[in-house]
């Protein structure tokens, strides 16, 4: 798979440089940092930014489709293509080049306001794709409210990103620390998604007797 801030062939190289400089300056220091820092970032001068993109606001629209595209890709080839271990460690192997795109999501959530809604609201749309396809594909199992289960996890990752952000002792570079809280959060979050938390379903079973309008059972829901 091509590295995330790779140029892309189709795109030229001076779009794919200031795109990355963006997704990398935006994740480190937030939405309010200037065109001129993101341009020197990327060799290019600030007009340069403002003639390829035309606006500020344009370019992180520009970042927000790249790295969407960019998730929806890597999470489709280790959920739902044939060799997905494979694709998986080879992901692990480019670690780093990963950081700056979960900056830049976590960031963007942070940012709060509309921007940050519609961003996640398009990341739910993304996720729910991927899921179905995984579900059809054998890889995943289905879910009785597959909406609620894909914002669940997505609340639970990135908030454990976050906390982990916070946590004391925690790398003070952004960067470093970005790769510390991926680690740290990769090993717990594959073993609840793999081999579960609970011994038995006892209290699921309860739930939804309880529940006055429980949601179908996965199998209903896939027959």
């Amino acid at each position: 798979m091509r590295s995330p801030t790779a140029p892309e062939p189709h795109e030229l190289s001076t779009r794919a440089r200031i795109r990355a400089a963006a997704i990398e300056r935006f994740g480190r220091d937030g939405f309010g940092v200037g065109v001129r820092a993101i341009a020197d970032d990327a060799g290019v001068s600030a007009a340069s930014v403002m003639k390829v993109f035309g606006s500020k606001e344009a370019l992180r629209v520009a970042c927000d489709a790249y790295v969407f595209r960019t998730v929806h890709q890597a999470k489709h080839e280790v959920l739902v293509e044939p060799g997905a271990p494979g694709a998986f460690l080879g992901q692990l192997a480019r670690m780093d080049e990963y950081r700056p795109l979960v900056g830049y999501v976590l960031r963007s959530i942070q940012d709060g306001g509309p921007h940050a809604a519609e961003f996640i609201e398009h990341m739910v749309a993304d996720a729910l794709d991927y899921v179905a396809d995984g579900v059809a594909a054998g890889t995943i199992v289905p879910s009785r409210d597959e909406d609620a289960r894909v914002r669940y996890l997505m609340g639970a990752m990135f908030g454990a990103l976050m906390l982990e952000r916070l946590r004391p002792g925690a790398p003070a570079d952004p960067s470093e620390g970005m790769l510390h809280a991926l680690g740290r959060t990769a090993l717990p979050a594959l073993e609840l998604m793999t081999e579960g938390f609970l011994t038995d379903r006892a209290l699921l079973d309860t739930y939804l007797e309880y529940v006055p309008d429980p949601p179908a059972d996965a199998d209903d829901a896939t027959g």
